[in-house]
């Protein structure tokens, strides 16, 4: 019971954090001038970033296939698609349930171990980190000027404000006391030493998978794919509102790293996280906080609606198909 009223409590504390961010980032919306905006955008660079949407999406269940094929199972291209999209829907309701989801459906449908299903998932999101932390290289690299000239401007007098304040150095030995404490806590406790041995098993599987995988270059090809889409999600986003018409690509990967790490936030779909994100990255290139809410709004309300219109359509799928199955068995 203890358990479950902090869980409740956590994800209402997560929730209203989400709210809130976004709350601030609406805060100064025009909505007005944003409706107009909206409704003057070039619908062809919208349409192409719903593909690139679209096309992310199936690469990834083509990619997760292979890895389930590498331990002698072949679920249907279908099969993968609909629990994949079963559990992009689950972290809309609930942040970081889209993996136990997606692996659970898939386990139900097709009869896949559900262990190894999670050790492939546990590959996967490994290899989005390294892959998010070679766009961010790559970012910092080809802005690296613009960022000089930012930090230089606005970051290094405040900087050194707080470095030369007394304050600072209690800060410092706060947060290192208290990282040690967490840390004994956690070798102690006998559960976050079985997940973290869970963890391990789990990429072990992964990795083995990887190994046995018949076309090792058609799986990179397709990670490599995949990102390329993100990229271009916002690129051609852009490209469909005035106020972004002019932004290069040097402006789509930053806002590719900023949008990732605002989703990779552990709040309901990236609500408000994406949103500050997105919008505080727009600003550092000069879009007034009216426009670059705008594009926040639509580039996340883009892809939520591709979520819950395939999530919706895969739950009735699974739905009937699971009705006509046990009519047949009557």
């Amino acid at each position: 019971m203890k358990k479950k009223i902090l869980n409740t409590i956590k994800y209402v504390a997560i929730l209203a954090i989400g709210i809130g961010l976004l709350m601030m980032a609406l805060n100064k919306l025009d909505l007005d001038e944003a409706m107009n905006e909206i409704g003057n955008a070039n619908f062809f660079w919208i349409s192409l970033s719903i593909v690139a949407s679209l096309a992310s999406f199936f690469s990834r269940a083509i990619r997760w296939n292979m890895l389930i094929e590498s331990f002698h199972k072949k679920p249907t291209l279908m099969s993968t698609s609909t629990a994949l999209m079963m559990g992009y829907l689950a972290n809309l309701a609930f942040p970081r349930l889209g993996e136990v989801t997606r692996c659970g459906t898939l386990a139900r449908t097709d009869k896949v171990p559900f262990d190894k299903l999670f050790g492939t998932v546990i590959f996967e999101r490994l290899l989005d980190v390294i892959c998010l932390l070679i766009c961010i290289i790559l970012t910092a690299f080809i802005n690296y000027g613009f960022f000089m000239n930012f930090v230089n401007e606005y970051i290094s007098p405040k900087v050194q404000l707080f470095l030369h304040s007394p304050v600072t150095a209690s800060i410092v030995v706060i947060v290192f006391l208290a990282l040690v404490w967490l840390t004994i806590r956690f070798a102690k406790s006998s559960k976050s030493s079985g997940k973290f041995t869970k963890l391990i098993k789990g990429f072990g599987e992964g990795f083995t998978a990887v190994m046995k995988m018949k076309s090792p270059f058609w799986f990179i090809f397709h990670t490599v794919f995949i990102w390329v889409m993100y990229f271009y999600m916002s690129y051609w986003c852009f490209k469909s509102l005035e106020a972004t018409h002019n932004l290069d690509w040097h402006a789509g990967m930053l806002i590719l790293v900023a949008g990732a790490l605002g989703m990779s936030a552990a709040v309901n779909g990236g609500i408000g996280t994406y949103h500050a994100a997105v919008i505080g990255a727009l600003m550092l290139y000069n879009v007034e906080s009216q426009h670059a809410t705008v594009f926040a709004v639509l580039m996340h309300g883009l892809s939520t609606m591709i979520v819950i219109i395939l999530g919706g359509l895969s739950f009735l799928y699974l739905f009937l198909k699971e009705r006509n199955a046990n009519t047949k068995q009557s």
